[in-house]
Parts: C-alpha cells; sequence; structure tokens
C-alpha cells in the first residue's frame, strides 16, 4: 500500500480507529512534525480533540536518519542499545546528542503551544500518532513518557511499519493499529508520493483549525468526514 500523502494516510488510519469514534475520554496526540497533519484527520474523522506532544530523535551522529534513541517532554530518554552497540556510540556522544534536541523540544513546546496549557492525560484514551515508523525509537519515547500521566489506554496509531516494530511497540502500548506493514520496509518516505517535510507552521494551522472543529470542553463534536459515514 501506498498512500498520496500525510492527509491520505491520516483517512487510512482513521478508518481503522472507528471504535474510538465520538468518545468524550479520547484524545489524539501527533508527534510533530510529520505526525500531525496524520493525526489531524484521524481526530476530524473520529471527532475528538487534536493536541500535539513532542519527541525528538536522537541520530546517530554522521547517519541522523539512524535513530539510536529518543527523548520527550518530562525528561523522559529511551535508548536503542541494538544501535548504540552496534555503532560503538559512546554515553558521553549520547549525552551531547540528547541536549541538542532538548533545546529543540523546548523550542517547539513555545512555538506549537503558545499559552495554550497541556491536555490532561489522565484517564483518557490516548491515541498517539505519527506519519510512519522505522525504528520506532520516537513513538516508544512519546508511549514511556505519557504512560507516566496515568492514561486510561495508550494507543500507538501509524500508517506504515515494519511488521516486527509494531509488534515490539506492543510490550508499551494497550494496541498498536499499522494501517500497512510492507516487507522489505527500507524507509517511511518510499510508501508515500507525497512526503514533503512538514513545516512549523502548517503544524500551528492545523492545531488551529482542529480547535475550530471540537471545542476543547469536549461538547461540542462535529460530524465525521463522509468516507467514514
Amino acid at each position: 500500500m501506498r498512500f498520496r500523502d500525510r492527509r491520505d494516510a491520516g483517512q487510512a488510519l482513521a478508518a481503522s480507529l472507528t471504535p474510538y469514534a465520538n468518545r468524550p475520554d479520547v484524545i489524539v496526540l501527533a508527534l510533530p512534525r510529520g505526525g500531525v497533519p496524520v493525526g489531524y484527520e484521524v481526530a476530524s474523522a473520529l471527532c475528538v480533540p487534536l493536541d500535539v506532544f513532542l519527541v525528538r530523535k536522537l541520530g546517530v551522529p554522521g547517519n541522523e536518519e539512524l535513530a539510536m534513541g529518543a527523548i520527550a517532554s518530562g525528561g523522559v530518554r529511551v535508548i536503542n542499545r541494538d544501535v548504540v552497540e552496534g555503532s560503538a556510540i559512546s554515553p558521553a556522544t549520547i549525552d551531547a546528542v540528547a541536549a541538542a534536541e532538548a533545546r529543540e523540544l523546548e523550542r517547539r513546546e513555545r512555538e506549537y503551544r503558545d499559552d495554550r496549557p497541556a491536555p490532561i492525560i489522565k484517564d483518557k484514551v490516548v491515541i498517539l500518532v505519527d506519519d510512519g515508523l522505522a525504528t520506532g525509537a520516537t513513538m516508544r519515547a512519546g508511549l514511556v513518557a505519557l504512560r507516566v500521566k496515568q492514561p486510561q489506554r495508550l494507543v500507538a496509531g501509524v500508517p506504515v511499519a515494519p511488521a516486527s516494530t509494531c509488534q515490539e511497540l506492543r510490550a508499551t502500548a494497550d494496541e498498536v493499529v499499522c494501517v500497512a506493514t510492507p516487507e522489505p520496509f527500507y524507509g517511511v518516505g518510499l510508501w508515500y508520493d507525497d512526503f514533503t517535510p512538514t513545516s512549523d507552521a502548517e503544524v500551528r494551522e492545523l492545531l488551529s483549525m482542529a480547535d475550530e472543529r471540537f471545542s476543547r470542553s469536549g461538547q461540542t463534536p462535529t460530524e465525521p468526514p463522509e468516507y467514514l459515514r
């Protein structure tokens, strides 16, 4: 399966999450930047609120696309031991990369959230969304960080990922929903016709549009889109 773009991928993912539609205890959290267009479609289809949850991948120096781990809001750090040991990466290198990514995480927190408070997670069903997974380190860091906030249920949702990564995530999430698990996988972008990077401006715009579609009180859901009726 290939997706036209992140919007198309989000609609496909939403179709696999319909049991969570129109529930006041559900919230969609998207991993910026690429997960936000996907999360917007999911939240719009399910008629539930959308917000962001900030996680930063720790890329291997010189090969930044390869994740040696990730950090998330609240000081959570997840390390991919196979990558670290296989690439002989020192603790000092990990610390240096983590410090740089922490600064970017803080910048994005200010950029996206402005003065809006962080959403309440306790006792909620949280659907954590990204545009795809490779190693799953970023998603895993997000799930670990969210678990501390005592959600009722944690669902990881992605349009595309290796089957092995989805299976590994089941040790951290209560449910994992992967629309497509192609083999061989190679990389997330190969399964999109348009994988243009999502900008900060687009993230802000989609969050604003989501607020308009669904009030933060959860009392005024809109109708689901036609493709889910």
